[in-house]
């Protein structure tokens, strides 16, 4: 750059800082200067041949503001002694005349033609990373998998189909109960990323079992970038001793554990009163209700979900407590559709004929075996539209017919509206389980103090009493198999929180073995100390001792050995024991390994979840029903284990019953969720979206450009990995860097195998907020080239705009979504011919040339009035190109809501879960957007100025 021309008392403005408004030049001294900055009360000092600044020198005809805020027009100029004598008049006709040095200081430059005119000249490089901004914000919320791409988690499939059904729903109100070990924690946190990113919700609660607090708030930071506030009894009380309002009102996302809330009445009462947009259960089926009287947890809730718009509930076991507490978790979710147990039952029967009517019209091949079927056609004219049995009679449509039927099907009947189930049949991937069991002696002190007590029957510690652990040969047979098991992780599960403890110390103390225990007693932190004591390879604990809150929650998925130390009277809490280990990334057998006195209570329990349930080696479906159904004549056997006849008539009718139950439950309703929970052609198409939406490479080469134009400092880490660190002229306090820095990937696999690394996607914090940095900054939206080219004769000027569709709106709308381009882009030479066709943008980035910013910044103002042709030129070309923009807005908007508006119509003609206020809703969504786009307007964004040169 040449040596600018000084002179004290001239206006210049920081290229690098245009926030700080119109400087001063206050002195010349030699080869420096020093410029005050009166707006921002700053004062800097620069090297005159190499200053970072631009002249203000306002042209002819343009208005300006005094330092006293008079607005006039300039008429006139005049030089003086290297500064500048403005002269006009105000609107009321009064004669102004002022030197430069009283111009308004507060003057900010943003707008592209003011940038340009003030000779505030980006580079090429920084006019490119604008519009590949815009073009990469618009591509991420057109795309239908928005929301779905920022979480660190293993694409499986029946999670992503989960949450991407609930992307388009007004309201998310459903109930997740996969079996355990399918992820429901994952799919919650799918559906609350993608909600929040979408606008859809900002303020979020969350209830969790205490146990189970600091794992959220871990895994939802982890996995999601979703930061959670815990306010337990003591937070909730500093924050009331600050008296800043409501408490549960200071953080947009809290965590909080229900025993808390139960136990405090007056944190119920402010979280009531609080504002949320969507509530979290989790282990709902904690929360208890009867007809008659239900937990003060169950009516909390009850509370929250009559007024919060979006409600999950999370369960792994929907039918743990029988039909009615499956009940009592849907009238959570929608109390106007579920109010009768009675009719509740009734309605289930239901389902099996509905299935069967599914199940033929699945079997046939063809439209001809279609026609023969008469019994079938009748029953199917009650529930299929015309059109649609036409179509299954037709041999070309008969396919595409017989799929949207079954959909039909499954929008009408099917509960997965409301809730969804997964299982092991439909999601692979699981690991084998293997039941080894060790037959041991009852103690005389056991046989001769057995009374009717079932818990003492079933956990003999309690009668052995205080010496317990001497005399119980679970202990010493324990003992003897981590000797021989020396190598494996082990954990051991027992009903009580005091034989944990008790059999914990006594391995360590006694027996030197390292490790660990894990209880309801211990704080939160403990808790995660011990589990992670227990989950470190090296020199952790060979086996982790939990009490039966060690079953809920917790994955140990990289354990492989789970010894029961006694049988929980419930098959769901057997299940819950056994899913710490069996999940989804167990990589080895489950071995599940179980000692029992022999021919006592523990024995018949045994025998009866293992030969009547099959409990222990496959996952059990009917337990709670066929505990129900069997409570009186079990609890009668194990309290007279010598009456083998009992027992054995009971052994079979449970093995009929359950096979019964089974075969019932695969033609019902059963079949009916599992379908519609999961879609697997669907679901792989959503797998492949993400996949494509991702594109690792190409976010990676445009966040290089973005740290080289923000001032963040990146080094190289190892393969696919980057350490990043905010430099020292860092543009922008927004982008979100942590002050300590980051060590990041880009790609997936990476990011899951090493969790001290940042999972980098379109969708991360720090990737938005520098989009944002860019698009709400006025970074590149001036630039200056030169190009060589025959298209037009050398010393032509040509203009380069893009005009962004500006359509403010409420966020929760997307309405980005509908925006058809991420831009538009006009080229224009002097005499008004558009060239964007033959100088394509990719095509002139290439053979964009620099300019000294000097050289611009003068050629600027010598051909200002050729400059502001074509930009008038410019815009009144856009203006022409609104309305067909709006258009198509308007179109595809319409095309996208009337689809769902239809379907949600005649849906509610049959199936009752469809409300008419979520009709309603979607129908005044629909006019909120169509108000919102007729307003859109094209402004001019950037712009970029070409001098043509000859080419060689």
């Amino acid at each position: 750059m040449s040596e600018l021309s000084f002179a004290v008392g001239q206006r210049w403005v920081s290229n690098s800082e245009a926030e700080l408004g119109l400087g001063i030049i206050t002195e010349v001294t030699g080869r420096r200067i020093e410029i005050a900055f009166p707006a921002a009360d700053e004062q800097r000092s620069y090297a005159a041949n190499n200053a970072p600044l631009s002249r203000v020198d306002y042209p002819l005809g343009e208005q300006i503001k005094t330092r006293q805020g008079q607005l006039f027009t300039i008429s006139e100029k005049h030089p003086l002694n290297g500064c500048v004598i403005y002269q006009g008049e105000t609107a009321e006709g009064e004669a102004i005349s002022i030197h430069e040095m009283d111009l308004d200081s507060f003057v900010q430059f943003s707008q592209a033609t003011d940038r340009l005119f003030a000779g505030q000249i980006d580079k090429n490089r920084q006019f490119q990373l604008r519009l590949r901004t815009h073009q990469y914000f618009h591509r991420l919320h057109q795309s239908p998998v928005f929301g779905l791409l920022g979480a660190r988690v293993q694409c499986l499939p029946h999670q992503f189909y989960i949450a991407s059904q609930m992307a388009n729903r007004i309201s998310t109100r459903v109930l997740l109960a996969d079996e355990v070990g399918l992820g429901k924690t994952i799919e919650a946190g799918l559906i609350m990323h993608q909600q929040i990113m979408q606008g859809r919700a900002s303020r979020v609660l969350v209830i969790v079992p205490s146990a189970l607090v600091h794992q959220w708030l871990v895994e939802m930071l982890r996995r999601f970038n979703l930061a959670f506030t815990v306010i337990d009894a003591e937070r909730y009380e500093a924050l009331v001793e600050l008296d800043e309002g409501n408490a549960f009102e200071s953080a947009q996302l809290v965590l909080t554990d229900l025993q808390t809330l139960e136990s405090h009445p007056e944190m119920q009462q402010d979280l009531l009163q609080a504002s949320w947009d969507m509530l979290v259960v989790d282990e709902a089926h904690h929360l208890q209700w009867h007809a008659e009287q239900s937990s003060d947890g169950y009516q909390l809730v009850e509370k929250l979900a009559a007024q919060i718009a979006s409600v999950l509930l999370l369960t792994a076991t929907p039918e743990q407590l029988g039909m009615e507490s499956h009940f009592a978790r849907l009238r959570l979710l929608d109390p106007d559709r579920y109010y009768d147990l009675a009719e509740f039952r009734e309605e289930q029967q239901h389902y099996q004929h509905i299935s069967q009517l599914l199940d033929q019209l699945m079997a046939l091949e063809s439209a001809s075996e279609f026609a023969k079927h008469k019994p079938l056609q009748a029953e199917l004219q009650t529930y299929l539209d015309e059109a649609l049995l036409a179509a299954l009679a037709d041999d070309e449509a008969f396919e595409t017919a017989c799929e949207q039927a079954k959909q039909q099907f499954l929008d009408q009947f099917g509960t997965g509206r409301i809730l969804f189930r997964n299982t092991r049949d439909t999601v692979k991937g699981f690991p084998e389980r293997q039941l080894t069991t060790y037959p041991l002696e009852a103690t005389k002190h056991y046989l001769f103090q057995t009374g009717n007590n079932l818990t003492e029957l079933l956990q003999p510690e309690i009668l052995l009493g205080e010496n317990w652990l001497d005399l119980d040969p679970r202990v010493d047979w324990l003992v003897n198999w981590l000797k021989e098991h020396r190598g494996e992780k082990t954990l051991l599960i027992t009903a009580n929180a005091e034989t944990a403890q008790q059999l914990e110390l006594h391995l360590r103390l006694q027996h030197g073995v390292r490790s660990s225990v894990f209880h309801e007693h211990m704080t939160l932190i403990n808790r995660d100390r011990a589990a992670a004591f227990f989950a470190d390879d090296e020199e952790g604990a060979q086996i982790l001792i939990c009490s039966e809150i060690g079953s809920e929650g917790r994955n140990f998925q990289f354990c492989s050995y789970l010894v029961l130390f006694d049988l929980p009277l419930n098959p769901d809490l057997l299940e819950q024991r056994i899913g710490r280990l069996d999940r989804i990334g167990q990589r080895n057998t489950v071995n599940i390994v179980l000692p029992f006195y022999q021919n006592t209570a523990q024995h018949l329990l045994l025998d009866w979840y293992h030969l009547g349930l099959n409990a222990f080696e496959s996952v059990c479906k009917t337990g709670s029903a066929l505990r129900e159904q069997f409570a009186e004549q079990l609890e009668q056997c194990l309290r007279d284990p010598a009456d083998r006849n009992a027992f054995a008539e009971l052994l079979k009718q449970t093995q009929q019953a359950e096979q019964q139950l089974r075969q019932e439950l695969s033609k019902g309703r059963d079949r009916l969720l599992t379908l519609n929970s999961y879609n697997e052609i669907a679901a792989k198409d959503i797998l492949m979206q993400v996949d494509e939406a991702s594109s690792p490479l190409e976010l990676a080469a445009f966040m290089d450009d973005f740290f080289d134009a923000y001032g963040v400092e990146q080094q190289a880490h190892s393969a696919d990995s980057i350490i990043l660190h905010r430099g020292d002229e860092l543009r922008s306090d927004e982008i979100d860097l942590p002050e300590d820095g980051l060590t990041a990937t880009y790609q997936r696999t990476r990011a899951l195998s090493r969790e001290d690394m940042a999972f980098l996607s379109w969708e991360h914090p720090l990737v938005m907020s520098a989009m944002d940095a860019v698009i709400s900054s006025d970074l590149g939206n001036t630039a200056f080239c030169q190009l060589k080219s025959n298209l037009v004769p050398a010393g032509s000027l040509l203009l380069e705009v893009a005009f962004v569709m500006h359509c403010p709106a409420p966020k929760q709308l997307n309405i980005n979504r509908f925006i058809p381009e991420s831009y538009m882009r006009i080229v224009l030479d002097e005499k008004g011919r558009q060239l964007q066709e033959q100088l394509t943008e990719q095509e002139m980035n290439q053979l964009a040339g620099r300019i000294p910013k000097h050289t611009a910044q003068q050629m600027v103002q010598v051909a200002r009035e050729r400059i502001d042709n074509l930009i008038e030129r410019s815009k009144q070309l856009a203006g022409k190109q609104q309305k067909q923009f709006i258009e198509q807005a308007l179109h595809k908007m319409s095309e996208l809501t009337d689809h769902e508006l239809l379907r949600l119509q005649q849906l509610a003609e049959k199936n009752t879960h469809i409300k008419p206020a979520e009709i309603e809703a979607l129908r005044s969504q629909q006019q909120q957007l169509k108000q919102y786009l007729q307003n859109a307007e094209l402004k001019l964004d950037a712009l970029r100025l070409i001098i043509v040169t000859e080419a060689s």
